[in-house]
C-alpha cells in the first residue's frame, strides 16, 4: 500500500478542522441534560462515515444512546475488519482547572507535542482516536486502496459502562460478523517508542452510601454521642488497604494471575524513567503495592481507588453539622481471572461486614467488565506490528495497559473474534482530567498507520 503521507499533508487542515467541530459538541453521556448533544454527535459521526466512503450508515436505536453502524463491503470473500470506537466523553469537571473551555478546542504547543496538540474534552478519549479511522477509510476509498471489507460500530455509552452495547451486540451477530476487531482507545509508550496494547484490566465500579441519624444534627448537641457517617466512611475506606497497600477484602486475590519472573523481566525492558514519571505528575514519590514496580502496579496488579467522596456541608463558611449521610464512588481495576461480578459481591459483603451497628450501609454496583489479554502470536498482532514498522521504522513493544475497555471481552464471547488495540495517545494527554489534549502528530500518524494495518492483515489472512 502506498504511503498516506502525501494525502494527509494535502488534507491536514481539513482533517483538523473536522475533528475540532466534533469536539465542540459536549457529548457527555453521564449527564442526562446533555442528551441532545450526545444525539447530535451520533448524527455527526454518521455524516462523517458517509463522506468517508461507507456505502451503508445507520443510527441504530438501543435502550440507551444509539450506535452508529457503517460498512463498506467490497467483496464478501475478503476479510472484514470491524472498527469500534465511542463518541461520548467524560464530564469535564472540575471546570476551574481547565486553561481553556473544554468544549472550545484550541491548539497549543507543549513540551511533549512541539507540533501542537488539540486541547478539548474527548480530544484523545476517544473522538480524536476514533476519527483517525474515519479519515483512514477516506484515504483508502479516495485512492482506491481499500484491501478488504470494513465495518464501523461507534457507541455513545462507553464512559458510563456500555450497557446498551451488549444489548446491541447480542442481537446483531450477523451484522457484526468480522475477522478481527480494531480499536484505538489506548496509548503508546512515546512518539519514538511505538507500542501495542496487549492487555486491559477489568473493572468493578460501585457507589457506597453510609447513613447515620435520620437527619443532619447539630455537632455541638450530638457530637460524640452519635456516629458521624463521614468519619465512619473514612475509617472504612482506610481499612480497605493494609500497611503494604494490599487490598484487605477476603478472597480478592484468590484468582489473580501471577506473572512469571521471565514475563516480568520482559515487561521491564520497556523504556521507563521513574524520575520523569514523578516530575510529570509533580509528586515526590510513587506509592503502591509493596513488591512491585510502578509499571507492574498500574498494569498487571489489581487496584482499589476512591474516585469521589462527599457528604455534609461543603459550602462557603462554616456549618456545624453531623451529616445524615456520606457517600463514595469506588473503582476496582482487575486482572485476568478476576470476575468483575464476583469481585463486586466480595466487596459488598466485606464493606457491609466492617460497618459498625451505629450506621447503615448500602452498596450500589454501577458497571464493570472483564480483563482481556491479546495474544502476540496471532495474525492481527503481526499485522499491527508490520504496520507500525512501516510508518515508525521501529518494531512496536507489546505493553499491558492499566485501563479498562470492558466490552473487549464481550466481543470475544459474542462475536468469536480477537481484538487488536492500536492506540496513539500518550500518558501525558490528560484523559479524564482537566486540559485533556491530543497531539496533532499523533492524530496524523494514526491516520497514516491504520491503512497499513488493513493492508498487512488482508495479506496475512490470505
Amino acid at each position: 500500500m502506498k504511503s498516506a503521507k502525501p494525502y494527509i499533508q494535502e488534507n491536514k487542515d481539513r482533517f483538523l478542522n473536522e475533528l475540532i467541530e466534533l469536539l465542540k459538541i459536549p457529548s457527555i453521556s453521564a449527564d442526562p441534560s446533555y442528551k441532545e448533544d450526545v444525539l447530535k454527535t451520533a448524527e455527526a459521526v454518521k455524516k462523517a462515515l458517509e463522506n468517508a466512503g461507507c456505502d451503508t450508515v445507520e443510527i441504530c436505536e438501543t435502550p440507551g444512546y444509539p450506535i452508529v453502524y457503517g460498512e463498506k463491503i467490497i467483496d464478501k470473500t475478503l476479510p472484514t475488519v470491524l472498527v469500534y470506537g465511542h463518541y461520548d466523553v467524560q464530564p469535564p469537571d472540575p471546570l476551574e482547572l481547565w486553561d481553556s473551555p473544554p468544549f472550545e478546542p484550541v491548539i497549543k504547543k507543549t513540551k511533549t507535542h512541539p507540533d501542537g496538540a488539540i486541547f478539548a474534552r474527548g480530544a484523545c478519549d476517544d473522538k480524536g482516536q476514533m476519527y483517525m479511522h474515519v479519515k483512514a477509510l477516506e484515504y483508502m476509498t479516495s485512492t482506491n486502496q481499500l484491501p478488504c471489507n470494513v465495518k464501523f460500530m461507534i457507541e455513545g455509552e462507553e464512559e458510563v459502562g456500555s450497557s446498551s452495547l451488549g444489548w446491541f451486540v447480542k442481537r446483531n451477530h450477523e451484522k457484526l460478523t468480522n475477522d478481527i476487531i480494531l480499536i484505538s482507545d489506548t496509548g503508546m509508550i512515546a512518539k519514538d517508542v511505538p507500542s501495542i496494547t496487549t492487555g486491559l484490566r477489568g473493572l468493578s465500579y460501585v457507589e457506597v452510601e453510609v447513613t447515620g441519624p435520620n437527619r443532619d444534627l447539630h455537632s455541638g448537641l450530638y457530637g460524640g454521642a452519635v456516629a458521624n457517617p463521614i468519619n465512619i466512611l473514612a475509617k472504612m475506606i482506610a481499612s480497605l488497604h493494609d500497611e503494604n497497600n494490599r487490598i484487605t477484602i477476603p478472597g480478592f486475590y484468590d484468582k489473580v494471575e501471577e506473572l512469571t519472573k521471565a514475563e516480568r523481566a520482559k515487561m521491564a525492558e520497556a523504556p521507563f524513567s521513574l524520575e520523569n514519571y514523578k516530575n510529570a505528575l509533580d509528586i515526590a514519590d510513587v506509592y503502591g503495592e509493596k513488591g512491585y514496580t510502578t509499571n507492574e502496579r498500574n498494569s498487571i496488579r489489581p487496584t482499589l481507588d476512591v474516585n469521589g467522596i462527599w457528604g455534609g456541608y461543603i459550602g462557603e463558611g462554616a456549618k456545624t453539622v453531623i451529616p445524615s449521610k456520606a457517600y463514595a464512588k469506588i473503582s476496582m481495576r482487575l486482572v485476568p481471572n478476576q470476575d468483575w461480578e464476583e469481585i463486586t459481591q466480595l466487596f459488598t459483603n466485606h464493606f457491609e461486614s466492617i460497618a459498625p451497628r451505629a450506621v447503615k450501609v448500602k452498596v450500589t454496583p454501577h458497571h464493570g467488565g472483564q480483563a482481556y489479554v491479546t495474544p502476540i502470536d496471532f495474525i492481527g498482532y503481526k499485522a499491527a506490528e508490520k504496520a507500525y514498522e512501516k510508518t515508525f521504522g521501529k518494531t512496536p513493544i507489546p505493553q499491558r495497559s492499566g485501563g479498562s475497555i470492558p466490552i473487549v471481552a464481550l466481543f470475544e464471547k459474542e462475536l468469536k473474534s480477537k481484538t487488536i488495540l492500536m492506540g496513539f495517545g500518550l500518558d501525558s494527554d490528560a484523559i479524564h482530567s482537566p486540559n485533556e489534549h491530543y497531539g496533532i502528530w499523533n492524530y496524523l500518524k494514526g491516520i497514516e498507520t491504520i491503512p497499513q494495518f488493513f493492508h498487512f492483515f488482508t495479506e496475512l489472512k490470505k
